[in-house]
């Protein structure tokens, strides 16, 4: 991969993929090219399993590049194709076959916000500061992503203020699945990568699916969705083998097959 602000390092099956975009790892065209080519790379390679997004140095990332915009013309047609590109940045990270554990920490805030909600489990460091800054910066959006972390009242005061939540803010919201010290961060993110890692490869590629798939589904039809998959997902060599292993009360071992 040809990357400039992101870097990708794997390791026994789980990815682990860092925002580096100095000081604040603020998300600009570059940025954006990046993360969607490491996360659809990822989504394909047979070495990955489970990918972890976080951000080098202080910050997980403090949102869009609001100095070059305060400053930068816009051409006819440029904003229409900055919106695109800021859109399949945050879908390749939804539609990403792989399931992806976003650590947060510092500033995640805006676009950063955006990249923490598209990611599947979220954890994060005490010093994390979550929030849309947008309506104190000229800017709007980010809101339908946060529309998937928080209730109603809590999504509009956020949008509407500018408010800006704790690590310990959003455990007791139950928005993240763990808030530890900075420096025991990655670890809390590799364990749950690893535990994802260990499971049928093909297994969490179809899980991952049914999830984004039934997300605005009514429970009729999402569950009868899910059914399909179990049904396809009985015929798989992984699946005969998880079940042999749970009888024998052994380790199953996964082939993806």
């Amino acid at each position: 991969m040809n990357l400039q602000v992101v870097r990708v390092e794997v390791q026994d099956y789980v990815a682990v993929v860092t925002l580096d975009n100095p000081p604040v790892n603020a998300l600009d065209r570059r940025m954006h090219e990046d993360v969607a080519l490491a996360f659809d790379t990822l989504g394909d390679r047979e070495d990955t399993r489970c990918i972890v997004l976080t951000g080098a140095g202080k910050h997980f990332s403090a949102g869009a590049e609001i100095k070059q915009r305060a400053s930068h013309a816009w051409e006819p047609g440029e904003i229409w194709q900055h919106s695109r590109r800021t859109r399949e940045c945050f879908h390749s990270i939804v539609e990403c076959r792989k399931p992806v554990v976003a650590a947060l920490h510092g500033a995640t805030l805006g676009a950063g916000l955006a990249l923490a909600a598209s990611s599947d489990i979220l954890v994060c460091a005490e010093d994390t500061m979550l929030g849309l800054p947008e309506i104190d910066v000229g800017l709007l959006g980010g809101a339908r992503h946060a529309m998937r972390l928080f209730g109603h009242s809590k999504l509009r005061r956020l949008m509407l203020t500018g408010q800006r939540l704790t690590g310990a803010e959003l455990y007791r919201l139950g928005v993240v699945e763990a808030c530890v010290p900075p420096a025991q961060l990655m670890d809390a993110a590799m364990e749950v990568a690893r535990t994802i890692a260990a499971k049928s490869p093909i297994a969490t590629v179809m899980a991952k699916e049914a999830l984004n798939l039934i997300e605005e589904m009514s429970l009729r039809d999402g569950y009868r969705f899910e059914q399909n998959f179990t049904a396809a997902i009985r015929e798989t060599e992984d699946a005969r083998e998880a079940m042999r292993a749970f009888g024998e009360k052994r380790a199953p071992v996964f082939k993806g097959r």
